[in-house]
């Protein structure tokens, strides 16, 4: 299969720091790899304690010196929609970058380039529209809430869809005032290094925006543990989650963790059957099955348990796998070679801990690249790793369940809780079985669709806070309480005899 490199490609990926495109002080750099040949094809600047602190100490001016935490709502709206703007205006050439650097097919990741704007445009009508609380008691006194940009933001985003995922935090920390060091996953650092030229091109002033560049454990940990970053967003898996949380605790940082899921579909006997199988399908293996909120634990009851596995199974191995920027292709190649091998050390163990339907290996004819068939184990048990643990892959396992309660206990039991997705026509049944489950996202009769109103976060392993809509404002933001005496002043005089 010939092998599509974009043209343009850079040279080397560097800092962005106070305006200034930079290397590392000390001059380190990291290879990175495409999916498909998993050849290295540029060095990027891996960044350091000494680069974290150079970029906040220009964050740091650029909050307490500058004008992006003075300007007006309405000022800082209309940049914001100039980023979207600039977003739109090339949003297939940023899909195309990001198709060669993660291996999502194309159209996918075209989405994922225009929900990117609609982020932007989202947060500038937010801030805008925001609206703080004020409290009177008649003749004695007026409160309100004064609310002011917390400072300096440290933003930990990962690699799947990392363009989007960068803008779910960008938007609403620049549209609160904050300045911003954004520290990319190192697999994909490409599209990551647009957003200077792009926040440049719309008049974001510089040191507003800083990105480091660099790996978890080193430019990433100098910045969870920076004394000038007073809250740290991040999305990622569980464990470096809890290392974050550790690292956070001398200085009291705020916290905002999207952390892991393995989240089940449930299908009851009553649901639109045609409808949970597209959408069971979609959830699992669109994205190549690198998403958070991936249904990868499929409960089906069991009256209709045999034909879901027949329908699904025959869909699963239709699934078009193939070249990432090929329209067609359905799944693309998973984003590295050690994401390449856990997936794969997960799919042998499943041969072992469920029946296999579809896929298991490798697809013919792609031997070269980051490629796993979509997978498909039924009859898992519940106390099986397949069940339990998050693969994040095109892997899923398939069970059954007889009544409700043990379809609630196999949904609710493992340590994750991001999101759950329920198909039934019984309304009474849906919204029992929605509040009973343990996840911080249900969606009934419907895969993955979110309102960016709604706040987006896990409970258990899967999180800790939530964002989006006012959840973000309120995360990147502090609220000062005024209080207002209008009468007189009635208070106990003490030392007055």
């Amino acid at each position: 299969m010939a092998h599509y490199v974009p043209e343009g490609l850079p040279e080397k990926i560097q800092h962005f720091i106070g305006g200034e495109f930079v290397d590392s002080v000390g001059g380190q750099t990291f290879d990175v790899l495409d999916p498909v040949s998993n050849e290295v094809y540029v060095t990027a600047a891996a960044g350091q304690k000494a680069d974290i602190d150079l970029a906040v100490a220009a964050a740091t001016k650029a909050f307490k010196e500058g004008p992006w935490p003075r300007l007006a709502p309405r000022a800082r709206a209309r940049i914001l929609n100039r980023i979207a703007d600039a977003v739109e205006a090339q949003d297939a050439r940023l899909a195309e970058l990001e198709t060669f650097d993660t291996g999502l097919p194309i159209t996918q990741a075209l989405g994922q380039a225009q929900r990117v704007a609609e982020n932007f445009r989202f947060f500038a009508d937010l801030i805008v529209a925001q609206a703080d609380d004020t409290y009177r008691v008649p003749g004695v006194q007026m409160n309100y809430v004064n609310r002011k940009p917390i400072g300096v933001a440290g933003l930990i985003t990962p690699w799947n869809t990392p363009f989007m995922l960068e803008s779910w935090k960008l938007a609403p920390a620049l549209a609160s005032g904050c300045t911003v060091v954004l520290k990319p996953a190192e697999f994909t650092p490409l599209s990551a290094s647009l957003w200077a030229g792009i926040f440049r091109e719309a008049g974001l002033p510089d040191g507003v925006f800083n990105l480091v560049n660099g790996l978890g454990e080193e430019a990433g940990d100098a910045l969870v543990k920076h004394p000038g970053v007073p809250l740290i967003s991040f999305t990622g898996e569980t464990t470096t989650g809890q290392t974050i949380f550790r690292n956070s605790a001398e200085n009291l940082k705020g916290l905002s963790m999207e952390l892991g899921g393995k989240s089940p579909a449930v299908v009851f006997a009553d649901a639109d059957l045609d409808a949970a199988i597209d959408s069971t399908l979609f959830g699992v293996f669109s994205l190549n099955g690198e998403r958070c909120t991936a249904g990868s634990r499929i409960l089906v009851e069991r009256s209709i348990y045999d034909e879901f596995l027949e329908r699904y199974a025959a869909r699963a191995r239709r699934i078009v796998v193939g070249d990432p920027h090929d329209p067609a292709t359905e799944v693309g190649a998973l984003v590295h070679p050690e994401h390449y091998a856990k997936v794969m050390s997960y799919v042998e163990l499943g041969k072992s801990e469920g029946r296999l339907l579809a896929g298991g290996g490798r697809p013919e004819g792609l031997p070269d690249g980051n490629y796993v068939a979509p997978t498909v184990f039924a009859d898992v048990k519940p106390d099986a790793r397949i069940f339990q643990e998050e693969i994040f892959g095109p892997v899923v396992a398939i069970s059954p369940f007889d009544t409700d309660e043990e379809a609630l206990a196999l949904a609710n039991g493992v340590k994750y809780g991001l999101a759950a997705y329920l198909w039934t026509s019984d309304l009474t049944r849906a919204h029992t079985f929605a509040h009973a489950t343990e996840a911080g996202m249900v969606w009934l009769n419907s895969h993955n669709v979110r309102d960016l109103r709604t706040p987006f976060g896990g409970v258990k392993a899967s999180g800790l806070g939530h964002e989006g809509g006012y959840r973000s404002i309120d995360f990147y933001t502090d609220s000062q309480a005024v209080h207002i005496t209008l009468g007189d002043v009635h208070t106990a005089r003490f030392g007055s005899k």
